[in-house]
């Protein structure tokens, strides 16, 4: 009766009655293999912890149809494809049948060295896209890789023109990041984009009771998407056709997840007696389901979009690529397997009976459970067929242009600030590193004037897919010119900040997908850094490599109130693998920080980097940089390495380690105890990070550098030490180790204040006083 119901629908579209027999062998096995991986992980490796490995057995098997129907049937080499997080043992039982994973990994999920929890560009052996596992964030990263492809095709080529997919679980709509990204302008036109929604209606603990599915497909039709909804298969669909059929298809539409859920845990006599409810269409649907045999009933309930391999094909030849398209496929959590529709099912694990049972059913043996297609088979065929065709040619990574370290430009001498700096920089290298500049590609939240790239996008105009007017260019009044053409290198999104690091990662992993190095820049207000760090920390373990500017920072923005004041920042670098921090006091400084910043990017090894700037005016002179030529270049290094000794006293009895826009105060304390009788040293810090780095490395703990400990800090000038900092004073606290001296840690461990820097200073105990009282407590 399956057959026949099967047939009475028609396959209709692309996918024809040979090809989809062999998809729906497929994804049997699809669903065997994933299943298998993680009962291994769980039931027959070694534990000796004792501990649960864990996996998601039904979330996997809610995800074989569709993911069946695209690699095997749909996919292109040029696609890029996003897999929901828990979906990961379905991407590698995939990729064992294309040939493209080892069948001694199919044993080591979650095993150190084995097959990530979650899909892992970085760290799994087999071909991963996209790495997901931080929730919505996975989901979003197709649309900012279609952005980046965008660019570099235009701009450099040999990016193709695929699409770009998200297979997401219907729960991570409601995440934020999932509706910032739809509502950003630069969205709606990207028509390479389509996104798979698994709309299986359960959350990690529940059946989700409304989960809305109307309002949601009306979100995404008002944001320009074209809304494709999956919700019946063809064997229910031609059972409406039937006499009685409407009626079924009302008490289904009407009826809530949890009663749909609690249908499929029925067995046929029960199913007979709770599908046709009550009232006047009891009846009629009692008539229409009598007929039909007990495994026909169970099959036919169960026949959702989501599981129909053909009207799957036929949603994917139809997608418009001239807009995004959203694909809400109706499925079952754990389709197929003996958990399927349990609310608790999320991270159940089958037991060894209910494996062996499985096999019996999928025609497969749980004591050889890796076992392939044998040769000459349609399935076997059509694995071929898709490796083939998905096959992507070896693509070497193009060498980065090279970065001068330094501009060799005479060190400014008048007042300036960090933030002014970067957008001089910038321009500069249009003019001494045309082909690194050419490269560079910047991204901010709507705040590029307010953060000094005015200058560069006069230069380098704003990045478009097609040239617009700009109806101001005629304006003598107009200072920012809004040239938008796709020879552009800024990139100017709405203002959300998890959008811009979003674009900031898929920008920095170009080097990587296509072989075509971008120098990505982002540039947010530092308040809010912590708003877009997730998703820049959850890029850079995807491999993408960018710099991120926070600008202007910390209660130096006094004028503008707690709520704009960052305090924890400084740290961050510190504590994000795969970058490094800077925050720089002075504008050669912040050249030489940002110039080795761009020269690590874009290559096997690279790092991202943060760069913390300020608005705060400062006499660029008392920078001292050496006029003598291999002098300036010791500053340098000592710069780009974490620290260099500003100021060294004959007789120090205390040491000033200051960083960013503190040190005047630093320099300013160090005259005023010397006037006292008391000689100071004044450090000025540049990285923690890398300083941090140092002390791990001499303590055998990493392989980076240690030489800059004993030139900044060396045994003979150990004095008791006071640090200072715009920021939460643990982040220089351990620089105290270095030669185990007495330490007193100042900043910012309070909510800030409006006012004048010297009063918001003073408030915090950051003033040159506190730190003249300080050093005095120390010494005395």
């Amino acid at each position: 009766m399956v057959a026949e119901l099967r047939s009475a629908g028609g396959n209709g579209g692309p996918a024809q009655a040979e090809e989809l027999a062999a998809l729906e062998s497929v994804e049997q096995r699809v669903l065997w293999l994933s299943t298998a991986i993680i009962h291994h992980a769980n039931r027959v490796r070694p534990n000796p912890s004792g501990l649960k490995v864990g996996g998601h057995q039904a979330s996997s098997a809610s995800m074989t149809s569709i993911m069946t129907a695209l690699w095997f049937h749909a996919l292109t080499a040029e696609d890029r494809v996003s897999v929901k997080p828990h979906a990961s043992p379905v991407l590698h039982a995939i990729n064992y049948l294309l040939g493209e994973l080892d069948e001694s990994y199919l044993t080591t999920l979650r095993a150190f060295g084995g097959l990530q929890s979650y899909p892992s560009r970085s760290k799994d052996p087999d071909p991963v896209d996209y790495s997901t596992g931080s929730v919505g964030i996975g989901a979003t990263a197709p649309l900012w890789g279609a952005l980046a492809r965008r660019y570099v095709e235009g701009r450099f080529g040999g990016a193709g023109r695929g699409r770009q997919y998200s297979l997401l679980g219907d729960a991570e709509l409601d995440e934020g990041a999932i509706w910032e990204a739809l509502q950003d302008p630069m969205v709606p036109g990207l028509g390479e984009v389509v996104w798979v929604v698994d709309l299986n209606r359960q959350s990690l603990d529940r059946v989700i009771p409304g989960i809305a599915a109307d309002k949601l497909q009306g979100m995404f039709a008002a944001a320009g998407w074209q809304v494709i909804s999956l919700k019946y298969g063809r064997l229910l669909q031609e059972l409406f056709t039937r006499p009685g059929g409407e009626a079924l298809r009302a008490r289904i539409d009407a009826m809530g997840n949890p009663e749909y859920q609690r249908l499929l845990r029925c067995a046929a006599d029960e199913l007979r007696e709770r599908l046709p409810g009550t009232g006047s269409t009891a009846g009629p649907i009692a008539d229409l389901i009598a007929p039909l045999d007990d495994a026909s009933l169970l099959a036919a309930l169960r026949n959702l979009g989501g599981h129909d391999i053909g009207a799957l094909s036929d949603a994917f030849a139809g997608v418009d690529d001239t807009r995004p398209t959203v694909i809400f496929a109706y499925t079952v959590k754990g389709y197929g397997l003996p958990v399927e529709g349990h609310p608790q099912n999320h991270s159940s694990l089958l037991t060894a009976d209910q494996m062996s049972a499985l096999a019996d059913r999928l025609g497969t043996d749980l004591d050889h459970p890796w076992t392939r297609f044998g040769e000459g088979s349609a399935e076997a065929a059509l694995c071929a067929a898709a490796a083939q065709r998905l096959r992507r040619p070896e693509q070497a990574p193009q060498k980065p242009p090279a970065v001068p370290a330094d501009l060799v430009r005479p060190a400014p001498t008048g007042i300036g600030n960090t933030q002014q700096a970067l957008g001089r920089v910038l321009l500069d290298l249009t003019r001494r590193a045309p082909e690194a500049a050419a490269r560079i590609v910047t991204v901010s939240p709507d705040v590029s004037s307010s953060t000094n790239l005015g200058g560069w996008l006069n230069k380098v105009g704003v990045w478009s897919p097609t040239e617009r007017t700009d109806w101001f260019a005629d304006d003598a009044e107009t200072i920012l010119h809004w040239r938008e053409q796709p020879a552009g290198q800024h990139v100017e999104l709405g203002i959300a900040e998890t959008n811009l690091v979003g674009l900031l990662g898929e920008l920095g992993a170009t080097w990587s997908r296509w072989g075509q190095p971008l120098l990505p820049i982002g540039v947010v207000y530092d308040p809010f850094v912590n708003r877009a760090l997730e998703p820049w920390s959850f890029g850079i373990y995807a491999g993408g490599q960018s710099i991120l500017v926070g600008t202007p920072s910390g209660v130096t923005l006094a004028p503008e109130g707690g709520a704009h004041q960052s305090i924890t920042t400084p740290s961050l670098g510190i504590e994000q693998p795969g970058c490094v921090t800077y925050e720089p006091a002075f504008a050669i400084d912040t050249e030489w920080c940002l110039l080795a910043a761009l020269g690590n990017l874009a290559s096997p090894g690279g790092r991202s980097a943060y760069l913390r700037l300020s608005t705060r005016p400062i006499d660029q002179s008392t920078a001292a940089v050496p006029s003598d030529p291999a002098a300036r270049e010791r500053r340098r290094r000592h710069v780009t390495a974490g620290a260099y000794r500003l100021r060294q006293h004959e007789k120090p009895v205390v040491t000033f380690a200051a960083m960013g826009a503190l040190v005047p105060e630093a320099l300013a304390a160090a005259d005023r105890l010397a006037a006292l009788g008391h000689g100071a040293d004044v450090v000025c810090v540049t990285s923690p990070d890398l300083l941090f780095r140092a002390l791990q490395a001499r303590r055998g703990l990493s392989d980076d550098p240690a030489w800059i400990l004993d030139q900044v800090f060396p045994l003979d000038r150990a004095t008791p030490l006071v640090t200072v900092l715009d920021g939460h004073p643990h982040t220089l606290a351990f620089l105290s180790t270095i030669q185990n001296v007495p330490v007193s840690t100042l900043g910012v461990t309070r909510f800030g204040q409006s006012g004048a820097i010297e009063d918001v200073y003073r408030y915090h105990g950051i003033d040159t006083d506190s730190i003249v009282a300080t050093a005095l407590d120390l010494i005395d």
